[in-house]
């Protein structure tokens, strides 16, 4: 017996242009600055994606185990207090946790739509089309975006629930996060909901043990940054010559990632006409994953104009799943 299936629609904002501007001039920017750094988006190729898999199985790398968790326990009292009937995935991935959320809008209601978003179109749409085969029916519309720039165009069907989950709003710096959020919050309708998933602040040696895996796939995928350089803009990079560093600003309250250059080194990215220096012992940040207080993170919410509904965590306190309205 033939099952049919919903087709996919694909909406493509990362056009080839748009992605090599953008990959050039974070490049440019960042490497030409003091300290360097370069920006996370460019973690998720096909190999980033598959490697960041990985590194939400590992032992210690707790939001996953924990946010799913929370879903589990009360993704059917969120489905009731969202009242929506479509789910947006922002930063969706593999998409393993979407399907606690499409059951739970199933089990409230009609499910009428998903629309997953995401800056690797491959991961994306295979993720899409997996997911369009166990719903017959549902309107699947993938959205290769980056969702820093793209909120304002994503569908507007159905009643909306805007799900950010895995703590991905801690790579945003604060200012970056204010107006993220400020914008989201335009974005939606009357009625529409956000839910929001967010790591807490803890020990720091869990949260370094988290981003420094024994198993060294945390580093590899740093280093795949590189790699992505090399292939897209000519670069000469040794990957293998960086070692990988997690550290807590006590501070800022965030863990940050870096690429220590292990002796002095002079790389050609081609494609840019560039020439980049490293000093031996010189680190490149590559991604900062904040970590967030109840308190502090409802008072975001709040200026940018949301009203909290609803606030969970963990039974150990670790993860916290937030959904806010307009």
């Amino acid at each position: 017996m033939t099952v049919s299936h919903s087709p996919v629609h694909v909406i493509n904002h990362l056009d080839r242009d748009y992605l090599r501007q953008a990959l050039e001039h974070d490049v440019t920017v960042g490497l030409t600055s003091s300290p360097k750094w370069l920006p996370p988006k460019w973690f998720y190729d096909e190999t980033g994606s598959a490697l960041f898999s990985r590194i939400t199985r590992l032992p210690e790398y707790y939001p996953t185990r924990r946010e799913l968790a929370i879903l589990r326990e009360r993704s059917r009292e969120i489905a009731r207090a969202g009242g929506a009937d479509t789910l947006v995935e922002l930063g969706s991935g593999t998409s393993e946790k979407t399907v606690l959320l499409l059951e739970a809008i199933k089990g409230a209601g009609p499910l009428r739509g998903y629309t997953p978003v995401d800056v690797d179109a491959v991961t994306l749409e295979s993720a899409a089309r997996r997911l369009s085969v166990q719903y017959p029916g549902l309107d699947v519309r993938a959205v290769c975006a980056d969702f820093e720039r793209h909120l304002s165009l994503l569908p507007q069907n159905g009643r909306r629930m805007v799900a950010f989950l895995g703590g991905t709003i801690g790579n945003l710096e604060p200012d970056v996060r204010a107006v993220f959020l400020k914008e989201l919050r335009a974005a939606l309708r009357p009625g529409e909901t956000f839910l929001l998933g967010a790591d807490l602040v803890k020990n720091p040696a869990r949260l370094v043990a988290a981003y420094d895996d024994a198993e060294g796939v945390t580093a590899e995928f740093n280093r795949n940054v590189l790699r992505v350089i090399n292939r897209e803009l000519r670069a000469d990079f040794e990957p293998e010559a960086f070692t990988h560093v997690a550290r807590y600003d006590e501070h800022h309250e965030w863990i940050e990632m870096r690429l220590r250059a292990t002796r002095d080194m002079r790389v050609r990215i081609d494609a840019l006409g560039l020439v980049v220096e490293f000093a031996e012992g010189e680190e490149t940040r590559t991604e900062i994953s904040a970590k967030f207080r109840p308190e502090g993170l409802r008072a975001e919410l709040e200026d940018a104009g949301f009203r909290v509904r609803r606030h969970y965590t963990d039974p150990d306190g670790d993860f916290t799943l937030l959904l806010a309205g307009r």
